[in-house]
C-alpha cells in the first residue's frame, strides 16, 4: 500500500477571511483499489468528479490569495460531500454505472476508507477553517465550489450556474444578485440540487458552527478547458472578493437547518 494524500490545501493567506472548498475536485484512486472494476472511460464523466472544478479552484485561490481545500480522492470511492450515516457514501450504481469494487463491501473496508479518506478530508477542511478564523479574528466566509451536468435524464438544464443552500441566506442573497447583474447567465436557487443535506460539508462544517456561506454549482460545459475556467474564474473572482468585504458575512450566526433539528 503506498502512501496517498486524501487531500490538497492550498495556503493562500488564512488572514483574508475566505475559505475555498472544492470536495470533488479529482478522479483519482490509491494504486490497490485499480478501477473499483470500472473502464477509464468512467473516469472521465461527472460520476468520477465534478468536472473544471480543481483549476477553477486554483485559479480563483491565486486571484483571491484564498486558502483552499481539495478533495484528491475519486466520489466514486467515498463521497466526502455526504454524512457518514449517509447510505450514499459508498455508491453501488451510479448514473447507470455498476461500480464492481463497492459491491459487496464489507465493514471493515467502510470503516477503512471513512478512516483514509473521508475522515482526513474534513479534519483537513476543519483545521482551515479554525486557521482563518484565528488569522483573521473573525468567522471566515466560506465558498464551496462543484458542478453539475449539462443534461440529466435527456433533459437539458437551462442553468449556467447555481447556488445551493440549506437556511442561511446570509452570503447566498447577495451571490445569487452579484451573479444576475451581468444579464448574461441564467442562475439557479437551489436547482439543479436543493443545498439542504443533513451531514454534508457545508452542514457540518458552516451550518453547525454558524459560518456564512455558500455553494457554488457551475455547468460543465462551461468549465470543461482552460478557456472556460479562466472566463469564470474571471467572473467570480471580483464577486467573491466584494463579498468576502461584507461585515455582515464575518460573524457567527446559526441559522435552523431545514433538515431538522441539530444533533448537539
Amino acid at each position: 500500500m503506498q502512501d496517498y494524500s486524501p487531500y490538497e490545501i492550498i495556503e493562500g493567506n488564512p488572514a483574508n477571511g475566505l475559505v475555498l472548498l472544492a470536495d470533488h475536485a479529482m478522479n483519482r484512486l490509491p494504486p490497490e483499489y485499480g478501477r473499483l472494476g470500472l473502464p477509464d472511460s468512467a473516469f472521465t464523466r461527472h460520476i468520477a468528479y465534478d468536472i473544471g472544478v480543481e483549476p477553477l479552484t486554483r485559479e480563483l485561490a491565486a486571484a483571491l490569495d484564498a486558502p483552499a481545500v481539495l478533495g484528491c480522492f475519486s466520489r466514486l470511492l467515498i463521497d466526502p460531500n455526504r454524512g457518514e450515516d449517509d447510505p450514499t457514501l459508498i455508491m453501488k450504481i451510479s448514473d447507470g454505472a455498476i461500480i464492481p469494487g463497492n459491491h459487496p463491501i464489507t465493514d471493515e473496508e467502510w470503516e477503512n476508507r471513512l478512516n483514509r479518506f473521508h475522515r482526513p478530508y474534513h479534519q483537513a477542511v476543519s483545521q482551515t477553517i479554525a486557521r482563518a478564523a484565528a488569522a483573521g479574528g473573525k468567522a471566515p466566509l466560506v465558498i464551496s465550489l462543484h458542478s453539475f451536468t449539462p443534461a440529466w435524464k435527456a433533459v437539458a438544464r437551462p442553468w449556467h450556474a447555481a447556488v445551493l443552500w440549506d437556511n442561511d441566506p446570509r452570503a447566498v442573497f447577495p451571490l445569487i444578485e452579484r451573479l444576475e447583474a451581468a444579464g448574461d447567465i441564467v442562475v439557479g436557487n437551489n436547482e439543479p440540487y436543493d443545498g439542504a443535506l443533513r451531514g454534508d460539508t457545508m452542514y457540518r462544517h458552516c451550518m453547525t458552527p454558524g459560518i456564512a456561506h455558500a455553494l457554488i454549482e457551475i455547468r460543465q460545459d462551461l468549465i470543461a478547458d482552460a478557456t472556460g475556467v479562466a472566463a469564470w474564474a474571471r467572473r467570480l473572482a471580483p464577486i467573491l472578493a466584494e463579498l468576502n468585504g461584507l461585515p455582515t458575512l464575518h460573524g457567527y450566526q446559526r441559522h435552523p437547518s431545514r433538515t431538522g433539528a441539530y444533533d448537539d
